[in-house]
């Protein structure tokens, strides 16, 4: 059974440590619902992170109330979300008053200047990682397992969303469909 407060706990400290916005949070949202405390699985995980996108407003927040509500109900959501909230609501508090204090200081702009690139890698990583899911399922990565619809719908919709700029809610449900459609066949 699942204690509330380890749920808070566990994504208090994603919100604390996902430096750089939701996609940065993936990594570590993995860490604690997948590996640490096995209420998802791997598969289930990658769900969420397709709900968690097309739901409206942060990926992380979405994740967290995803995940609340599949573990503990309305009140695991409630739980997990202010979990999630919190470290955020403090640190930007503090570091407002401190950046209108300090904004000018040289050793604030290097420190920043810093993390970009760490932020960077943690958005990789995720997209890395969903993205071997998608194209292996999850199993062994060799050639004979290429989930080779998926594969070419990533394609498709990543040269449309990189050349064309359309609206990206359009594709992912142009991708949608065309997965049903092919699956149906």
């Amino acid at each position: 059974m699942v204690t509330l407060l380890e749920m808070f706990l566990s994504f208090f400290q994603v919100g604390m440590f996902a430096i750089g916005g939701g996609y940065a949070a993936m990594p570590l949202i993995q860490n604690q619902v997948v590996e640490t405390h096995g209420w998802l699985t791997l598969s289930g995980f990658a769900d969420l992170v397709i709900i968690a996108e097309m739901t409206p407003g942060p990926i992380a927040l979405n994740a967290a109330s995803f995940v609340g509500t599949r573990v503990a109900g309305v009140t695991g959501a409630i739980v997990a979300t202010l979990g999630n909230i919190l470290p955020s609501m403090l640190l930007v508090s503090l570091l407002a008053l401190m950046y209108r204090k300090y904004r000018e200081m040289h050793a604030l702009k290097s420190v920043l200047g810093t993390l970009r690139p760490a932020v960077t890698a943690l958005i990789a990583s995720a997209g890395a990682g969903i993205l071997l899911l998608a194209v292996f399922g999850g199993r062994a990565k060799l050639l004979g397992n290429v989930q080779w619809v998926e594969t070419v719908l990533f394609a498709i919709a990543f040269l449309v969303l990189r050349l064309k700029k359309p609206n990206p809610i359009l594709v992912m449900l142009l991708c949608g469909a065309a997965s049903l459609a092919i699956g149906m066949i």
